[in-house]
């Protein structure tokens, strides 16, 4: 609905207008995505549509394809099986996945250039196939190719399939800067298939998990009495256990961003962010050698441990958060949380400024006041961060 309020004094005309645009996208929980008698793909294709023949363009994260050497043999028997509802104007196309993808706008515009040489129109799709920095990149060139053309993810990594996979950013980094260039842009369908995950090698499986405590955290005991409870499966990479943290996760943050208030982040506050402002920086300070997941777990702990010292949190809880993280497989510890400047500042802090314009208005930072339970603050005291990463260290060193 559109409706205008005008207001006149002397003469100044204002014109106010509002809208409102409802958003809704289908996420599937799914194995084995690319058999030939699993409809999940055609059946997001063809939820506007369903008699016509719908033309799409496949992104590929390269790791992926080198993990899976029989991927695309069985992406091309799924659209041949299929080819009443989808044509696939071209063979996949490989890009980097990780950071590279992120860090080089060379490929944004490579992607770019395959749309147009193809002509994807606003009711053809494009796919992106593979982990979060993959369905970031894909996401941003969907979105700003005839200012948005359908995008579907099938995320392959546990931290895209429980997180960046069912929210509604996408971005690219630039001038060193983490996400500079971006669009809140929801995608057409995520199609999250948990034989992907399972094929993950061991790091990238325990990575993801972060997100899944972050959650729980702020916003279900449960769910975390739920982790601690599983902790034992989860560490072995059960697939029920992993399929059950991954789709809870996702729900979490669907249900966040839903009902929120603030879908695309207008305000200062961001929950979904907590142990995030340390992270950023943290990924930045190793050049990413420390990736994002293991970043956000030690950012977890150390705003855990802040939450105590300040007040917020009861003693003991910081611990059996910890315990959680390690017992998955996360080491709570790198030697870059105590590096400075030539002038002597703790890198870390910049990183807390940097969070701040990233994010717009005041400082607002999520810590805890129970497990479950976030609270926004509006300020670091710096003895208070030294403190939690000296504990860490000795955690470490104990």
């Amino acid at each position: 609905m559109v409706w205008v309020q005008t207001k006149t004094k002397s003469e100044l005309t204002l014109h106010l207008q509002q809208f409102s645009v409802p958003y809704e996208f289908p996420v599937y929980f799914t194995e084995g995505l690319f058999h030939t008698d699993n409809s999940a793909l055609v059946d997001a294709l063809c939820r506007l549509e369903t008699d016509k023949r719908h033309k799409v363009v496949i992104f590929l994260d390269d790791g992926l394809s080198a993990a899976n050497p029989d991927l695309l043999a069985r992406i091309d028997a799924y659209v041949d099986h299929h080819a009443a509802y989808i044509e696939m104007v071209a063979p996949p196309v490989l890009v980097p996945g990780g950071e590279k993808i992120k860090s080089d706008i060379h490929f944004v515009e490579q992607m770019q250039q395959t749309l147009y040489d193809y002509r994807i129109d606003r009711h053809s799709y494009a796919i992106a196939i593979g982990g979060g920095a993959v369905l970031d990149a894909v996401g941003l060139v969907a979105a700003t190719t005839h200012r948005g053309v359908r995008h579907i993810r099938v995320p392959s990594t546990v931290l895209s399939q429980n997180d960046s996979g069912v929210g509604v950013k996408n971005g690219v980094n630039l001038y060193g800067a983490k996400n500079y260039i971006g669009t809140f842009s929801p995608p057409f369908a995520v199609l999250n298939d948990i034989d992907f995950v399972m094929g993950l090698g061991t790091r990238d499986k325990i990575a993801g998990m972060a997100e899944a405590v972050k959650v729980a955290l702020i916003r279900d005991a449960g769910f975390f009495d739920w982790l601690e409870q599983n902790a034992d499966p989860l560490a072995t990479f059960e697939k029920q256990a992993m399929a059950h943290l991954i789709r809870r996760c996702a729900e979490l943050h669907m249900h966040q961003i839903g009902h929120g208030g603030d879908p695309f982040e207008m305000g200062s506050a961001r929950p979904l962010d907590y142990g995030h402002w340390s992270a950023h920086k943290l990924e930045g300070l190793t050049r990413y050698h420390v990736r994002h997941g293991e970043a956000v777990a030690i950012g977890i702990a150390l705003d855990a441990r802040y939450s105590v010292l300040s007040g917020l949190l009861g003693a003991g809880a910081e611990t059996r958060i910890c315990f959680l993280l390690e017992h998955l497989g996360f080491k709570l510890w790198h030697p870059a949380l105590e590096k400075r400047t030539a002038e002597g500042t703790l890198e870390l802090m910049i990183g807390l400024q940097e969070f701040r314009e990233h994010l717009g208005g005041e400082l607002t930072i999520t810590l805890l006041s129970d497990i479950g339970i976030g609270i926004e603050v509006h300020q670091m005291d710096t003895d208070l961060v030294l403190q939690s990463i000296a504990w860490l260290k000795a955690r470490q060193e104990s």
